[in-house]
């Protein structure tokens, strides 16, 4: 009888606590990952100026994004507010190179910094209530920066906005799209080996803890205070990182664009992509951003056999993810991620996928 080799495993498993903690969970999401990045790399100098502007703003607000679900996918907490602190970002970022002239590509980061000092002073409530109490606390936040913006004129410009020059390196400015998304790109890869870094570690898994059962966590050594202001310190990082970025896209920015409309989108592209999710994060990003412009081009092709359809479109456009997040509630809760999930599981299985 001739040797019969071991046969590879069906399904998904986990032989040791080094693989279920590992960074990819297979060598081919490695390999993906890897190879998705790759293509971006060497297809970006082919696509249009519109195809990397979309790439560029989609980017951007998955960073900001990814630190949403860090508080309320991962730590359980909720914000109503991060669309602000994406803002004072922003600004902060345009304040430090304008006040101090310091470079860019170092005002980017620091403005992160900064929002995350914020942020973690707005999380201290997060240590006492919850629930209802805490999205009543984080909404105020909105308000409050929102009008800080408004009149700080030496941190913000006030209601004039303020100038956010494009970073350069070296003499090299990033002035084109094309560059501009190779610096994006480069912020994008980092936020997500970080974050998927901080849930395989120790503070990662007590954030969990917190999420899932507080009082257990509590009874384990976990220190429930340090580590909800600590994912509104993360959190806010991420949104400053993002924001920063886009007021340097922009090369200007102003009050009337980080509203408590922003915040409803963020809550949103965590909820469609999949609460707790890396990736799931960046596909509901790409959801969110695009739906209003698909809805809008539908519309547009069909006001020729329904004519109403051309002054609705707008009303469409708005009207379009706030649908998209009440039947994904309904029919799809665990998000974009999780039909993934399923979809690769069949495949994995077949022909023994039910």
């Amino acid at each position: 009888m001739g040797h019969v080799p071991n046969p590879r495993p069906a399904g998904d498993f986990r032989t040791s606590y080094i693989g279920d903690n590992a960074l990819f969970k297979t060598r081919f999401e490695g390999k993906a990952a890897l190879g998705i990045v790759l293509a971006l790399v060497i297809a970006a100098p082919f696509l249009s100026n519109y195809v990397l502007s979309q790439l560029i703003v989609i980017s951007i607000y998955s960073i900001a994004a990814l630190g949403l679900n860090i508080l309320v996918g991962v730590t359980g907490q909720i914000s109503l507010g991060h669309g602000a602190f994406f803002g004072f970002g922003a600004f902060a970022s345009a304040w430090i190179v304008n006040s101090f002239g310091i470079p860019a590509l170092i005002a980017i980061p620091l403005a992160g910094l900064l929002t995350t000092a914020v942020g973690m002073i707005f999380g201290v409530p997060a240590a006492r209530i919850k629930g209802l109490y805490l999205a009543i606390a984080t909404l105020a936040s909105q308000f409050i920066l929102e009008d800080f913006f408004a009149r700080a004129e030496w941190f913000s410009g006030g209601v004039y906005g303020a100038l956010a020059e494009r970073p350069t390196f070296f003499g090299f400015i990033f002035d084109t799209d094309l560059s501009y998304f190779y610096l994006v790109l480069f912020w994008v890869v980092a936020s997500i080996v970080a974050v998927t870094n901080l849930l395989r570690s120790r503070d990662g898994r007590a954030l969990v803890a917190v999420r899932d059962h507080y009082l257990s966590a509590e009874i384990m050594g976990v220190n429930l205070t340090k580590y909800r202001i600590l994912s509104f310190g993360i959190s806010s990082f991420f949104a400053g990182l993002a924001g920063a970025l886009f007021a340097h896209y922009l090369e200007f920015v102003s009050v009337e664009g980080f509203t408590i409309l922003l915040s409803i989108q963020f809550l949103a592209m965590i909820i469609i992509g999949g609460l707790g999710s890396v990736y799931g994060t960046i596909l509901g990003a790409i959801f969110v951003l695009l739906l209003p412009q698909v809805m809008e081009g539908a519309a547009t092709s069909a006001a020729g056999l329904f004519p109403a359809l051309e002054t609705g479109k707008a009303y469409i456009k708005e009207m379009s993810v706030g649908a998209a997040i009440i039947l994904f509630l309904i029919f799809e809760p665990e998000g974009l991620i999780h039909r993934w999930r399923v979809i690769r599981a069949s495949w994995k299985l077949f022909p023994f996928a039910r």
